[in-house]
């Protein structure tokens, strides 16, 4: 690390490529985990959902402690680097029997074995994504720079993630002589699991090692004292009280039910509204690599012309107003019918530079999160990279089921007929659901971008924040 906090790009390649794991595993979990286990492996629909949401709570529940402990420990490899290590064998391992249950278990018998391992997977990815993402703070103090390298680790996570989910749809779930739908191809999904397991363990030791040799410049744990849980939450509530932390904990709440609103509902838009083919949706998910890539250019030049919060507010505007768009100026009568050769390509490239800015707004959130490091060292004398971070991602945890919730009742209220095909669904039920669907999301997307008003770390008083910490040197 320079003076001015400018980081090799060598470096930052190796703080992103760690993210790779992460999007590898979101993707099983939000696309593949309830198909397989309830279609394939016959286990009730409704205990697939309560596992993952068992699995979620405990997931959620130890971002704290994982984030201050991480924060707290005193080793030769420093902070951070213990926990990304230790975690990524028994990770990958573990994400492996996700997709590898025992033979001799059958139907709604799984349900103890599936609670088990999805707490496992979840807990062990926090083990190594809340030290790895905390590092941002630590391996750079520039303004921008943050941002830039944040980027990196958006890009790979997003694009580590759709890529594993389109190879495992396209080359090995696929059909065999016993097997009419790939989906319930019962080995290929065990065959997708040892893959993806290998990219995990793959992503998390590239990270470690490719950020190991900065351990000397990285930030020294406080002195050594008596642990107790009072003491840690006691802490953990004295880091993050401030009005800025506020105001990213609130955006992060509503973009957590808006995310999963729109995530639930997004397959049913594609195909009852839109009545796209599986082919066509397939490429408005693989579209999310154009997405990062152009997020990965675009955040770094915004976060240097408008800084972070103008930044993200301006693109969160942008983003937000665009995505309702398409369902609204349908439900007003100007886009093209359905069977219209325009609407698939119109429909994409809108979402393409939807998602791009929702990418960009993510990157520039996260950011903000890593300049209330100094702002919190300042008041506390600790540096507590690791409990920000986690703050952030066990809102977002414990909301996003609030979402999926919200969709559901969006679909009883507009009485949407369950286990229906498109042409059996009312145009007035279409109708009612999107004129439902469309000022409940943009309500949640504009109470987050809101939230953000709230925030208050500019350039100049992170600048601030720095000179005052190197004079208490």
């Amino acid at each position: 690390m320079s003076d001015h906090g400018q980081v090799s790009l060598g470096r930052k390649v190796a703080y992103g490529f760690g993210s790779v794991a992460f999007g590898v595993k979101s993707n099983g979990f939000d696309y593949f985990f309830l198909i397989f286990y309830s279609q394939v492996m016959g286990v009730s629909a409704y205990l697939v959902s309560l596992a993952l949401m068992i699995a979620l709570i405990v997931d959620a529940l130890s971002d704290p402690l994982i984030g201050y402990l991480s924060d707290n420990t005193r080793s030769r490899w420093g902070r951070r680097h213990p926990f990304m290590y230790a975690a990524a064998f028994p990770a990958a391992i573990a994400y492996y029997f996700v997709w590898n249950p025992p033979s001799g278990l059958q139907g709604d018998a799984l349900f103890p074995y599936i609670v088990t391992i999805a707490v496992l997977v979840r807990t062990l990815v926090t083990v190594y994504e809340i030290p790895s993402s905390s590092l941002v703070a630590e391996m750079s103090d520039d303004y921008d720079e943050r941002t830039n390298m944040l980027s990196y680790r958006y890009f790979f996570g997003w694009t580590g993630g759709t890529l594993m989910g389109a190879f495992a749809t396209i080359f090995v779930l696929v059909p065999t002589a016993t097997i009419g739908n790939g989906m319930f191809n019962v080995e290929g999904h065990g065959q997708v699991g040892a893959i993806a397991a290998m990219v995990i363990f793959v992503a998390m030791m590239v990270s470690s090692m490719g950020t190991h040799k900065m351990i000397p410049d990285l930030k020294a744990p406080p002195p050594p004292r008596q642990m107790t849980i009072g003491l840690i939450y006691r802490e953990v509530f004295e880091t993050l009280a401030s009005r800025s932390f506020l105001a990213l904990f609130l955006a992060a709440l509503f973009g957590a039910v808006a995310a999963g609103v729109s995530t639930t509902l997004s397959f049913y838009f594609s195909t009852f509204f839109w009545e796209f083919t599986t082919e066509q949706i397939g490429l408005i998910s693989l579209s999310v690599v154009i997405s990062a890539v152009l997020a990965f250019f675009i955040a770094p030049v915004v976060s240097r012309k408008f800084g972070k919060k103008r930044g993200a507010i301006t693109v969160g505007l942008m983003a937000f107003t665009v995505a309702p768009a398409p369902i609204l100026l349908r439900l007003l009568g100007f886009m093209p019918d359905n069977s219209d050769p325009s609407l698939f390509p119109l429909v994409l490239s809108i979402t393409v530079i939807d998602v791009a800015l929702i990418i960009t707004y993510q990157i520039l959130s996260s950011s903000m999160i890593a300049d209330l490091v100094e702002e919190a060292e300042i008041k506390t004398k600790r540096r507590n990279e690791g409990v920000f971070f986690a703050s952030v991602t066990f809102i977002r945890k414990v909301t996003q089921g609030i979402g999926a919730a919200v969709a559901g009742v969006l679909l009883t209220v507009s009485q949407f007929p369950p286990g229906a095909t498109p042409d059996q669904v009312p145009e007035s039920v279409l109708s009612s659901f999107g004129w439902l669907y469309v000022p409940v999301i943009f309500s949640l997307w504009m109470l987050m971008i809101a939230s953000l008003s709230l925030y208050s770390v500019d350039r100049k008083k992170h600048e601030q924040n720095l000179a005052t910490l190197r004079a208490e040197d």
